[in-house]
């Protein structure tokens, strides 16, 4: 239910305006992060998802802080009060972002590419980004002082944003990797919701772009990468070995 809820929101997002299209990007963020972490405690048990919580809650606000003070890994940027109550320059909002997409792509990794999760994961949240950030410009949620190459189709936005994700992506994942329990998997509760999310992530971008969002070449671009992307997961995950991660 709650991935319908997010999915529903964002239907509902480029059909609204002013304080009720910032609500829905609230709401959005909060049921997702909240319904994946419930997933992974009914699937893989309280210290799971207690961890994964805990670790990816403090390095993405740890990392981002270091973004918005440094400039680095991701470039300069600040963050709009419109996104609510901030810690240290970042608001709360956005370590729950990074909780609502890395727990459906660490579920996909740790099938798709066993051994390199923190690749294959990484480059996922750099392709997720590679979606949001061009519509939370446009919202005016942050904004960047461009310096060097930017992002393909949008020059708003540096290319050193994609790398950085994919750096902090990849650190993430390999955390992840490392202090999360393997095995002990519940087998009467599958992987449907945080599949479902991804698909969403895929359909909304391409959708999204297109029609709503006039970033035509961004909905065709990114969405074809992403699409690629998941082949991998999709396909063990209907013709591959039962599920132990």
């Amino acid at each position: 239910m709650g991935v319908l809820a997010v999915i529903g929101l964002q239907i509902a997002y480029p059909l609204v305006h002013g304080n009720v299209l910032r609500d829905i990007t609230l709401a959005t963020v909060f049921v997702g992060a909240a319904t994946m972490v419930f997933h992974s405690y009914l699937v893989y048990g309280p210290l799971f998802a207690t961890t994964f919580t805990i670790v990816t809650f403090a390095y993405s606000l740890g990392i981002e802080t270091l973004g918005v003070k440094s400039g680095w890994p991701f470039g300069r940027y600040q963050y709009d009060h419109s996104l609510g109550f901030q810690i240290f320059g970042v608001p709360l909002l956005v370590p729950f972002a990074w909780m609502m997409l890395s727990y459906p792509l660490l579920v996909a990794s740790r099938r798709a590419a066993a051994r390199w999760v923190f690749i294959y994961g990484g480059i996922g949240l750099m392709i997720w980004d590679l979606f949001l950030d061009p519509q939370m410009v446009d919202a005016g949620r942050w904004s960047w002082k461009l310096v060097g190459p930017h992002t393909p189709f949008e020059p708003r936005i540096p290319l050193s944003n994609s790398a950085g994700w994919l750096f902090a992506g990849m650190g993430l994942m390999a955390l992840l990797q490392k202090v999360l329990p393997h095995g002990h998997r519940r087998k009467t509760i599958n992987s449907m919701a945080p599949d479902l999310l991804l698909l969403w992530t895929l359909i909304g971008g391409i959708v999204g772009n297109i029609f709503y969002f006039h970033h035509t070449q961004i909905g065709i671009f990114v969405g074809s990468i992403f699409f690629i992307y998941l082949i991998p997961y999709f396909f063990q995950l209907r013709f591959g070995r039962p599920d132990t991660a």
